[in-house]
């Protein structure tokens, strides 16, 4: 599980393809202090296995099935990618909950500066918005950002200047994927509720007797 607070910047230095598959060699700093081989960490929003690392770099193979829905199947040395290591259950939970399984891609739409923040507007399939609220939390490329409106096609997200900063989202330009990642809680409310509409309908009278029976009164 993740926060959606980037650590790191790093850079990838090698992209490997083969016969048993790609494999991602990474550059970076914070984010190998207490590394372990097995551990999780997010490249870009997208949960990945540590599969080696020495003091300036980690490796991490990548699967078909992700290199099909996020855009890690895109990238090439030289490109700036996001990470996160793994949350501790003792950390403060500064964006929301995460969890580093991409539901999608989206496509940065428009980009204008307002003020010292820049508003990002991204395109999403129905899917994924059907998931996205007003003021609710969305994962763009692994970064924690709040939803400040939802349209037909798309939601818009403000970049304030530390985000830019320190974030890939700084050099994002118009037409550029973005893998999202829709608010985990929500996710399994939506799930509920479908699979309670096919239930049959059920009238319950709530009196006395009903609240009695459940030690409510």
């Amino acid at each position: 599980m993740f926060t959606g607070i980037i650590e790191e910047m790093g850079v990838v230095k090698t992209v490997t393809k083969g016969m048993s598959g790609t494999g991602l060699t990474i550059l970076a700093k914070g984010v190998l202090e207490g590394l372990t081989i097995g551990d999780s960490m997010t490249v870009n929003g997208v949960c990945q296995t540590v599969v080696s690392f020495d003091p300036t770099q980690f490796t991490v193979d990548v699967s078909p099935e992700t290199l099909k829905v996020t855009t890690l199947g895109m990238v090439k040395a030289g490109d700036p990618v996001n990470l996160e290591r793994a949350m501790r259950l003792s950390d403060r939970l500064g964006g929301h909950l995460v969890s580093g399984h991409v539901d999608g891609v989206g496509t940065v739409r428009d980009r204008a500066q307002d003020a010292n923040a820049i508003q990002m507007t991204i395109a999403a399939p129905h899917e994924i918005l059907k998931l996205c609220v007003l003021k609710g939390s969305i994962a763009v490329d692994g970064i924690s950002l709040t939803i400040n409106e939802v349209t037909a096609q798309g939601f818009r997200v403000t970049l304030i200047p530390h985000t830019a900063k320190v974030t890939t989202l700084g050099v994002k330009q118009v037409g550029d994927p973005v893998n999202l990642e829709t608010d985990l809680i929500g996710k399994f409310v939506e799930r509920l509720l479908r699979e309670r509409e096919g239930l049959p309908r059920q009238d319950i009278k709530i009196d006395q007797d009903y609240l009695s029976r459940r030690g409510l009164i």
